[in-house]
């Protein structure tokens, strides 16, 4: 079963449930021969898995090459300036706003790695923790990382490992969008156990 992503231009960031209004709506629309140059730049960027429409395009991918597609086309689409929306995950990807450091990347359990991703991007992905996505985790490779796990057990590594439980959801969301700013208050929040 092949699955997709769709990629278009917005002025501004957009809530996942927007997100999921505009694939819905492109649902239908006919191909077209003239594109927007910054969507035909992609597609071209992505041969063989592309579909082109007046608006927007959307890359088809088979089971086997879609975590190797997909994390292409999500820098593929921040490089030419595009929103995209994975409606498999039921996340977008916005264009900003961003953490400070644009080395940081987000790895999930289910395969999933956006370099530098959006804050609201990390926000969401953070509710998709489940036995399917066992873990998420920023990290700046060679300096430190910030990860979760279902249960929300937190980890941080600078030098060594720490480990914490979190009670809920939005604490977690919290500290790793302080990582993300490049604050550290979370440090001072939760009781760490080194490892």
């Amino acid at each position: 079963m092949s699955m997709e992503l769709m990629v278009w231009r917005e002025n501004e960031p957009i809530t996942r449930e927007q997100a999921a209004q505009t694939y819905s709506l492109a649902q239908g629309t006919p191909p077209a021969d003239t594109v927007v140059p910054e969507v035909a730049a992609l597609a071209k960027e992505v041969p063989g898995h592309a579909r082109l429409f007046a608006e927007h395009a959307l890359i088809v991918m088979e089971p086997d090459d879609l975590d190797e597609i997909s994390n292409r086309v999500f820098a593929l689409a921040r490089h030419h300036g595009l929103v995209c929306y994975d409606p498999q995950r039921h996340l977008v990807h916005n264009l900003a706003p961003l953490g400070v450091d644009p080395e940081t990347q987000l790895h999930t359990g289910d395969g999933m790695l956006v370099t530098n991703p959006d804050l609201a991007l990390v926000h969401d992905v953070l509710g998709t923790l489940s036995p399917q996505n066992p873990f998420a985790v920023l990290v700046t490779f060679g300096r430190h990382f910030i990860q979760v796990s279902p249960g929300y057990e937190l980890e941080y590594k600078e030098g060594t490992i720490r480990s914490t439980m979190v009670p809920a959801l939005e604490e977690v969301r919290r500290a790793f969008h302080e990582y993300a700013i490049g604050e550290r208050g979370f440090l001072d929040r939760f009781h760490w156990s080194a490892r």
